[in-house]
């Protein structure tokens, strides 16, 4: 979301780490973005953030019984919510995360101008937002 903030309120950290990561890793899509990564940028400032923030306080309302290993095991994590909409919500949230993060993958995947390993590097990032959208869909699914 650092190219959404205007130039002045944009902290000395937050450029330092851009700056990092883009030595680090020379990730294309913070160099030279497709236009359609300014649009996957709005959808995560005007969707992704705030329903996250909704989200987090609607499961902590709830009762939620789970274990260490409930991120690993799905099936081990048990919810109750108070509120309907939070499985929808997340829902949405987890296809929509899976649709950007799998058409990032399919982009770069597809850049001739890296090797193998730097492309592996560049999964070892976007791949576990693909696990995240399956820990959604199991949460949704244990709470319908």
């Amino acid at each position: 979301m650092y190219p959404l903030y205007p130039a002045a309120l944009r902290l000395n950290f937050m450029t330092s780490l851009r700056t990092f990561y883009i030595d680090t890793y020379h990730d294309q899509f913070f160099t030279h973005p497709p236009a359609w990564f300014g649009m996957y940028a709005w959808m995560e400032a005007l969707y992704h953030l705030p329903l996250s923030i909704w989200a987090v306080g609607a499961l902590l309302r709830g009762t939620i019984q789970s274990n260490y290993f409930a991120l690993l095991r799905i099936e081990r994590l048990t919810c109750r919510v108070d509120d309907p909409r939070v499985p929808i919500q997340l829902l949405i949230y987890a296809v929509q995360t899976a649709v950007t993060t799998a058409t990032c993958i399919a982009d770069y995947m597809s850049w001739t101008a890296f090797s193998t390993a730097e492309k592996a590097e560049l999964g070892k990032l976007y791949v576990p937002y693909l696990a995240l959208c399956r820990l959604y869909v199991g949460l949704v699914w244990n709470l319908c």
